[in-house]
């Protein structure tokens, strides 16, 4: 499937004058020599390189950045680090659509294979319910094991004979869904998204513990195994120290990220960042780390590693996505208005008549700028998608115009398609 190029704007990034300097350009060498002073100042970097480094980041510079099949959605995972999962179908589910952006032959069954047969990735919770790398796992552990001794009251009063009991469950008759289990007494809700199956609850705390993963999922119905039997282990893999997830989650932001701010690292995950900004300061006096400040936001520490400003090349991008809610350029919202200049509005949960841009509005970046908001809907019966509302916020020109509508015929085969 080819990607569709819009080119437009100058073609060099507007870096601000210190930058350059900075990098060693014209000068005796790069920031990162040993020889050379640490800076005392941040380093002035302009706001759309800024961008084009985020969306290098992201690999949304590139038509075809992982290649196709399950392997490019394996790599795409990865260098992400985690991918988010959500309820609304209005459209495809958001991991599908997030894959899809950066994986243009990308199919539903990758993913599959990734979670069901290969497991090089597993289910669990980052910021949100996500697809992480199975690689990651020891990461996630002490969470798990935190689950263990201090169950969270959002689980309700599930007793450790209920969970003995599931866990024999599994042994006996194997991989369960909800669906499969029709021997529950049904309880009243204590919770809009709570669950009148007792043993919903049960499986979900046990999920949390790392007792089971999520073995497959069909939509949103999700199949679950013994952790142990599902990847084969005689044993849980060893636990990560707090220092090497405190590390993980600074170079995870910083592969996805390319520049990152405290926020964008330790997003809804606030008491990380104590031990985040001790690791960044010592980066920085190692020369791993160089401070940045982005024009207009130099109140909002910001770091790079040196290579990754040394690989600006002042190339602009010139793709045109329409990207889910949930993307990682799209979800951090601060950030998406400090590099873009763009407030998104999730609105699915306000009353229409106060919608602006509608119920589920995907923002359109087309090069190094959000244009548009394309409130959609899926009709499988007719077999089209339908635009809603749009929401302009550039004119484009015809060049433009048409380059979404290849934007749209690209999406909608997606949308339709397996």
């Amino acid at each position: 499937m080819a990607a569709f190029s819009f080119h437009s704007g100058p073609s060099r990034p507007a870096l601000l004058p210190s930058i350059d300097a900075a990098r060693g350009l014209g000068s005796s060498g790069p920031v990162q020599d040993s020889d050379a002073p640490v800076a005392k100042a941040p380093l002035a970097l302009s706001q759309i390189a800024a961008r084009h480094i985020w969306i290098a980041a992201q690999r949304l510079d590139t038509a075809a950045p992982f290649g196709d099949g399950p392997a490019a959605t394996r790599a795409a995972i990865a260098h992400l680090g985690y991918v988010q999962i959500d309820t609304i179908n209005v459209i495809e589910r958001c991991h599908h659509h997030i894959l899809w952006s950066r994986i243009p032959g990308y199919r539903r069954g990758d993913l599959a294979q990734n979670q069901s047969v290969d497991k090089s990735v597993f289910e669990y919770w980052t910021h949100a319910l996500s697809y992480v790398p199975t690689e990651d796992l020891p990461f996630f552990v002490p969470a798990m094991k935190a689950y263990r001794h201090k169950p969270s009251a959002w689980f309700g009063s599930v007793t450790p004979d209920e969970v003995r009991k599931m866990t024999r469950r599994l042994k006996t008759e194997g991989p369960l869904s909800i669906r499969d289990i029709d021997d529950d007494e049904l309880v009243d809700k204590d919770h809009p998204w709570a669950s009148r199956k007792p043993s919903k609850r049960v499986l979900q705390l046990m999920f949390y513990q790392g007792l089971v993963a999520i073995a497959a999922r069909q939509g949103m119905v999700k199949t679950y195994d013994l952790i142990g039997r599902h990847f084969g282990w005689t044993g849980q893999p060893k636990a990560a120290t707090e220092r090497q997830i405190v590390a993980y989650k600074l170079d995870r932001a910083l592969r996805s990220q390319g520049v990152v701010s405290l926020d964008s690292i330790c997003h809804l995950d606030a008491p990380a960042k104590k031990a985040v900004r001790e690791l960044i300061e010592s980066r920085v006096r190692r020369r791993l780390l160089v401070p940045v400040a982005i024009e207009g936001a130099e109140k909002v520490a910001h770091w790079a590693e040196p290579a990754t400003l040394e690989a600006l090349t002042g190339e602009q991008p010139n793709l045109v996505h329409i990207l889910s809610p949930f993307d990682p350029l799209i979800i951090q919202r601060k950030r998406l208005k400090l590099f873009f200049g763009y407030d998104h509005l999730f609105e699915a949960y306000i009353p229409a008549a106060k919608r602006k841009l509608g119920y589920f509005a995907l923002p359109v970046l087309m090069g190094d700028r959000i244009v548009a908001a394309l409130d959609l809907k899926t009709d499988r019966t007719a077999g089209t998608v339908l635009i809603q509302k749009r929401t302009d916020f550039a004119d484009v020109g015809a060049e433009g115009e048409h380059a979404i509508e290849e934007a749209l015929g690209r999406f909608q085969r997606f949308q339709l398609g397996d």
